[in-house]
């Protein structure tokens, strides 16, 4: 009886309701994150191409072979965070540790040497990329993930969690997006790249530092810390939304980042504006920020099945109308505007979905596991920004895509962007290439993701789930 007394009590106190500085503060390390991932999907490609001399081809190539590195390194990680066990939990540590490290990864990749040859910069490129990718963002993508699993199991404060996370997230990619094109041109890369890393790491050591991990902690260790990997990583390969999760995010940053990285060759090549950019990225980012305040209500009122697949319909027709657009720029801010609320669903969605399944293996395996449940979203969104961005590369490429040759001198030049781009005349296949890229791959895509929306069916275990966990507490501490 007093076993069963300590377990009701450990469950109630896992179940914790969070306040709001403390979703607020987890929300800024997803801001911290999105600083990479905005610098990386919005003006990297543009940065090796045009202003390092790396070949578009050559570029989309490492993307790819980087991201399948990703994988090895994304379940290292997730095994490491299951295995730590400190006072201060599972992932705090980690995020802490991350925050330097994000700034110096920033810095560094927006700093290929401009007097070293094509080889030599690509060889650079690839370590500097694999360093904070598949290293810094490893270590901040699946501690920070599984930071929320360990919050609360309440599953509506994790939808509301990860909604108030999402805003931040796109809060800060707004202004990042608008603001680096200023910075660059003003200062250059190096500086941009300095100020970038220290926005960054402070947002990331936020939660880190105010953030409290109270599942698993109740009884002052960790059981899942003593469980050998052998065993975690045989119980997630039998976890179904392990796979899930890891598809959806694959597939939803991928679209995301591929939009992203075609948007700058839209505007300078079939637009003809290059600055033009700095207005699609805010309409790509302020409609989704104003829908995500209305999240936390439709999320806890519907199921995450219902708010994400209304989110897949709105993408495919925002994406529709870009593939329409053309020349017209009415009808491409309208597509924007529809693409842009429309994704938020489903990363407010995937965060909490991981929390979930995390429940779901402990529930169905009596294994818990979040650190490796977290690398499935970690794994999924790596594969999808590297993908996105190597299919923009290999189009342009495979379409004859003309690199601008630039005078390398002043601020402007250490990485032209926005009006320091010439609009340089481009053969007709490759208007063409640029603007299915940019729309219908997008369309393609969204629908595919709202086929693995629809199997997402985890939800309707979870009444059983919080009811059979809780009669194990006895048995498991």
């Amino acid at each position: 009886m007093s076993e069963q007394r300590n377990g009701s009590a450990a469950l109630q106190s896992e179940n914790v309701r969070l306040p709001m500085w403390k979703k607020i503060c987890y929300g800024c390390g997803a801001g911290g994150g999105n600083v990479m991932s905005t610098l990386l999907a919005s003006f990297l490609l543009s940065y090796y191409t045009d202003t390092a001399g790396i070949a578009a081809a050559a570029v989309g190539t490492m993307f790819v072979i980087c991201r399948l590195l990703d994988g090895v390194t994304d379940l290292a990680m997730g095994g490491i965070v299951d295995k730590t066990n400190t006072k201060w939990g599972k992932a705090r540590p980690w995020l802490v540790l991350c925050a330097p490290l994000m700034c110096i990864g920033i810095i560094l990749i927006v700093s290929v040497p401009q007097s070293w040859s094509e080889a030599a910069k690509l060889v650079y490129a690839y370590a500097t990329y694999i360093f904070l990718n598949c290293v810094v963002y490893t270590i901040f993508g699946i501690a920070h993930t599984a930071l929320l699993a360990r919050m609360t199991r309440d599953f509506k404060d994790r939808n509301t969690t990860s909604t108030v996370s999402s805003i931040l997230n796109n809060l800060v990619g707004l202004v990042v997006g608008t603001m680096i094109t200023g910075l660059q041109l003003k200062f250059g890369w190096t500086i941009t790249g300095i100020v970038l890393g220290i926005i960054a790491g402070i947002l990331i050591l936020i939660p880190g530092i105010a953030c409290e991990e109270v599942v698993g902690m109740e009884t002052g260790h960790d059981e899942a810390a003593r469980i050998s990997m052998k065993e975690q990583l045989p119980a997630v390969m039998k976890n179904k939304y392990f796979w899930i999760a890891m598809v959806l995010g694959a597939l939803t940053l991928f679209v995301n980042a591929n939009a992203i990285a075609a948007q700058i060759y839209y505007c300078n090549v079939v637009l003809g504006d290059p600055m033009y950019m700095t207005t699609l990225m805010s309409f790509g980012q302020a409609p989704g920020i104003i829908m995500l305040f209305f999240m936390p209500y439709f999320s806890n009122k519907f199921s995450k099945r219902k708010f994400m697949s209304f989110g897949c319909v709105l993408m495919i027709l925002g994406f529709g109308c870009i593939g329409l657009a053309g020349m017209n720029k009415s009808m491409l801010l309208i597509g924007t505007i529809l693409r842009s609320v429309g994704i938020g669903p489903m990363f407010a969605g995937l965060y909490a979905f991981c929390a979930d399944a995390a429940d779901y293996g402990e529930w169905k395996y009596g294994i818990r596991s979040e650190g490796l449940m977290a690398s499935s979203q970690s794994i999924g969104s790596k594969i999808g920004i590297g993908f996105g961005s190597a299919c923009t590369a290999w189009i342009l490429a495979a379409a004859g895509y003309v690199q601008p040759v630039m005078p390398m001198d002043g601020p402007a030049m250490d990485g032209p962007i926005g009006s320091a781009l010439p609009v340089i005349p481009q053969p007709e296949g490759v208007v063409s290439a640029i603007r299915f890229d940019y729309g219908w791959l997008g369309a393609i895509i969204s629908v595919v993701l709202l086929i693995g929306v629809l199997m997402m069916d985890v939800e309707k275990y979870l009444p059983e789930i919080r009811a059979t966990l809780g009669d194990r507490k006895p048995e498991m501490h």
